[in-house]
């Protein structure tokens, strides 16, 4: 790394030079604290004494060389700042223990050896191909027995057979970067280079992305490059002075009680840039969903205190940079702004993010659909919306975890009417979703139509799937899935006008539509009734097209038989049909 880069906020490589790095002899430290007084590592090589590292030059840069260091140690930094001694973890360190302790690890990422090289040399952003991510928290989706968590390694026996049965072709994981607090799901870190203990070594974790590249499966990692966790032993004062956070509390906390970086100063560009290289580079992650971006384009994601101009200028620089080092991995902005052209290029006035969560129809969709049936007049209007912007950045649509927590219900319980017309309205919801334009993620545990909301401190219900309705539901998403998967016209045009059109005929009632998707070689028609009556609809353009799945067949949980005929123009309450049209 050079130093004069690192300064001037070029460096997406900086961990390659600070932390901790093992040698045959042992290890060398190295950390960046230019307001200390001094700087000492206590560790199991030590026996927990101080050993002072010595100042390179003027530099800020601290270092030492200290043999009999080895594999596996813990160790921490002792700070002497301008209010006394203090204890962190390594900020660049790339293994931490457990919680509640807070020592760094020594950890060698080189003795892993992926086999994975046909998926990386193959891989593409999917801006023309289908995109099916299964969020996941990976403490919560499966268990022990006991209630003890999975490995990384145990996950990928399980996880990996369930997507392919499933129909997912990526999978997301919410923030595997080392944190303090359980009920922050990872989105308060204090290792940014270190993946979570809770599951296993970085190797198994490697392990883990290997395994699922090898069976056809794409790996997303959320990053937090917003703010961090306010423990005292991790980023916050680490010389004694405000030196990745914000000096002023006004702009410095978050809504979240963390603790906001300052984008502005160089050096915290490239410890950030830094990590969401090492995140692709090390552990061959196919892309990074940076969470909260609307904080990073508004002060404090409030558009009435303006644009936040440092951040938004190490968001291109980073974006950039990013793409220059890994052209084929995804980056998707979750950002809930109006904020324009965030999917163009740095060089076209944009921000560089491949994606963009699409907010704005995820409110829509679920404000229209949790309202009883008379009361959706404006569901037509309000869908269309979506139909209208959706060429104006690459969207990707969203029902995420953020949707079934904090009272929120889940995407079934959302849904009024009695138990059987939940399931029918969410798998009309689902369909809709699939037949927009646009990329999907959808969060674990929907697939089985769960009514307890996510907690992270227990596994998604299982056991739902020996009710006849939720394994019914389970069989529709995974077909549904696959189907998506399989049919070009529902992906092959997502950004481009010519790739939707509407359906003309679809009924007077503003809860019935339909609209075509066009792809390259193929088109389909998609029908909707939202309303509680069956409807009749008059489409003599498509009565060639063949019924190719319909939410409310008895096998899924309906009441309609299963036939693959030609269009009917009856829809059932509650349903939704996908057709294939011409060929």
């Amino acid at each position: 790394m050079d130093l004069q880069q690192f300064y001037s906020g070029e460096t997406f490589d900086a961990y390659q030079y600070f932390g901790a790095h093992l040698t045959e002899e042992g290890a060398v430290f190295r950390t960046y604290a230019p307001n200390a007084q001094g700087v000492a590592v206590e560790g199991e090589f030590t026996g927990w004494r101080e050993v002072a590292l010595a100042p390179l030059y003027r530099s800020g840069v601290w270092e030492l060389t200290l043999p009999g260091a080895r594999e596996g140690q813990m160790y921490k930094y002792v700070v002497y700042g301008q209010n006394g001694r203090a204890e962190h973890c390594d900020p660049y360190g790339f293994g931490m223990e457990l919680r509640p302790g807070a020592c760094s690890i020594l950890r060698e990422l080189s003795s892993y050896t992926f086999g994975d090289q046909a998926w990386m040399e193959s891989r593409s952003r999917c801006l023309d191909k289908p995109l099916n991510i299964y969020e996941l928290h990976l403490g919560s989706w499966k268990r022990r027995a006991g209630g003890e968590w999975y490995t990384y390694r145990e996950t990928a026996g399980e996880l990996i057979p369930y997507l392919l049965e499933n129909g997912y072709n990526y999978v997301e994981f919410l923030p595997l970067s080392e944190h303090p607090f359980d009920g922050s799901w990872g989105y308060q870190n204090t290792g940014f280079f270190a993946p979570t203990s809770r599951y296993g070594t970085p190797l198994q974790l490697m392990e883990l992305v290997d395994r699922l590249h090898q069976a056809g499966i794409g790996a997303i990692l959320d990053f937090v490059p917003v703010h961090f966790a306010v423990d005292g032993y991790g980023l916050a004062k680490f010389d004694g002075t405000p030196l990745y956070e914000y000096p002023s509390r006004d702009v410095g906390e978050s809504e979240w009680g963390s603790y906001n970086f300052i984008h502005s100063r160089r050096e915290v560009a490239c410890f950030l840039q830094s990590a969401a290289h090492f995140w692709l580079e090390e552990y061959h992650f196919d892309g990074l969903r940076m969470d909260a971006v609307s904080r990073l384009l508004y002060w404090q994601g409030d558009e009435r205190r303006g644009v936040n101009g440092p951040a938004v200028d190490f968001l291109k620089r980073m974006n950039r940079g990013l793409h220059a080092l890994h052209p084929t991995a995804m980056l998707i902005a979750e950002d809930s702004t109006n904020y324009p052209r965030v999917t163009r290029p740095v060089e076209e006035g944009g921000l560089g993010f491949d994606y963009k969560w699409d907010l704005g129809w995820m409110h829509d969709t679920l404000d229209q659909l949790q309202r009883l049936p008379g009361q959706r007049a404006e569901l037509r209007p309000k869908f269309a919306f979506s139909m209208e912007y959706f060429p104006n950045e690459r969207y990707l649509l969203p029902l995420s975890h953020d949707e079934v927590v904090h009272g929120k219900k889940t995407i079934l319980d959302k849904m009024p009417g009695t138990y059987r017309e939940k399931f029918d309205q969410t798998r009309a919801l689902f369909l809709y979703m699939m037949a927009h334009p646009g990329k999907k993620l959808s969060f674990m545990g929907s697939e089985l139509a769960m009514f307890r909301e996510w907690d992270e401190q227990r596994q998604i219900d299982w056991e739902l799937l020996k009710m006849p309705m939720h394994d019914a539901f389970r069989r529709f998403m995974a077909a549904l899935n696959k189907l998506y998967l399989e049919e070009p016209a529902l992906w092959e045009l997502d950004y481009r006008r010519e790739g939707f059109s509407w359906a003309e005929g679809a009924g007077q009632d503003p809860r019935t539509l339909g609209f075509y998707r066009q792809g390259s070689c193929s088109r389909v028609l998609a029908l909707f009734n939202f309303s509680d009556q069956r409807k009749e609809l008059d489409l003599p353009e498509a009565k060639t097209c063949r019924l190719l799945l319909d939410t409310a067949w008895e096998t899924y949980g309906g009441t309609e038989r299963q036939e693959e005929t030609s269009l009917r123009g009856s829809l059932p309450p509650f349903s939704g049909r996908l057709y294939r049209c011409g060929g």
